[in-house]
């Protein structure tokens, strides 16, 4: 028990979960993982460093604010990644403004010392559906963000798997199409180029789709997809051929139970699963890998809150 406080005034985890296009956070219970304020602002990452680095600011301002804060112990921070838990620094892809930015530095600077644990965003999913949601219970996982990007965590052996530097199982980034576009991470063909809220969006828009009103976003191709339109649904087809590919390959190195998908984008329910599924069989082919068990993540766009504050506690409890 974190701080040797009782369930009724049990300790808290100040929780913060970092994407390209919010910055949430949340105080959470260390005894029950429950969520017991949650605040979030947008990222602005399109308006550089200091702006996002302000987002953040704000988020935490905000739960310092709160009655609850004085039984805050820890700190844990989910970022969309590359991360390096060693140094305590991030570079986002989706967030150019931030390379090599010391987060767990500042984030020391606006909780006055409290400790932090950083960790990966797949690496934080794949926290709380272990602890909480539908990885429970299951002794190899691999849980799925799929959002403004596409990330992975890794349950091995019934532990978290984070790896050296914390980024284990970034499944957005292997490569599924040999001769696909530049990625902003260097590499071609990146599976979250095809499978992201942001690709499904791009790919529709290229074949002609225009969404009703508003932002041309996945939410938008996601509801014309559900009135019949082709361009949409062949959209999210593409995406669930990808993650069917990148799954698959997965499974294959490191063999699962099941995997569970989780995120913005996977909030769209069958209309991208329903394609993943299948398309799986005609990738997972091996034995071991046949029937491989897909699931919609049980904790849904809290995962990522509740996963930083289950990283951090077992980072320090193990």
């Amino acid at each position: 028990m974190l701080g040797g406080q009782s369930v009724d005034g049990q300790a808290l985890v100040l929780a913060v979960d970092i994407g390209g296009t919010k910055i949430a956070g949340a105080l959470v219970g260390a005894e029950d993982g429950v969520l017991h304020c949650r605040t979030e602002r947008p990222t602005r990452a399109a308006e550089g460093g200091q702006a996002v680095l302000d987002s953040l600011a704000e988020v935490v301002g905000r739960l310092r604010g709160l009655p609850e804060w004085p039984r805050v112990r820890l700190v844990g921070v989910g970022s969309a990644g590359p991360v390096d838990t060693l140094r305590g620094t991030v570079s986002p892809v989706n967030i150019p403004g931030w390379r090599d930015f010391p987060l767990l530095r500042e984030l020391d600077r606006l909780t006055d010392g409290l400790p932090g644990v950083l960790t990966g965003d797949g690496v934080a999913m794949a926290a709380a559906e272990h602890w909480r949601g539908a990885a429970r219970g299951f002794d190899n996982a691999l849980c799925m963000v799929v959002s403004t990007g596409v990330g992975g965590g890794l349950v091995l052996g019934g532990a978290l798997y984070p790896g050296p530097t914390g980024n284990a199982g970034h499944i957005g980034h292997i490569t599924v199409d040999l001769e696909g576009e530049p990625c902003p991470c260097g590499s071609r063909g990146c599976l979250e180029l095809l499978a992201s809220g942001t690709a499904i969006a791009r790919h529709a828009v290229a074949a002609g789709w225009r969404p009703r009103s508003g932002a041309a976003g996945a939410a938008a191709v996601a509801e014309s997809a559900r009135d019949g339109d082709p361009r949409a649904l062949a959209a999210f087809a593409r995406a669930g051929q990808a993650l069917a590919a990148g799954i698959a390959a997965t499974a294959t190195l490191v063999e699962l139970d099941v995997v569970v998908i989780g995120g913005g984008v996977a909030q769209s329910g069958d209309l991208l699963l329903g394609p993943l599924r299948a398309r799986l069989a005609e990738y997972a082919t091996l034995p071991y890998v046949r029937g491989l068990r897909i699931e919609s993540a049980a904790l849904a766009t809290d995962a990522g809150l509740v996963g930083a504050a289950a990283a951090a506690l077992w980072a320090v409890e193990k």
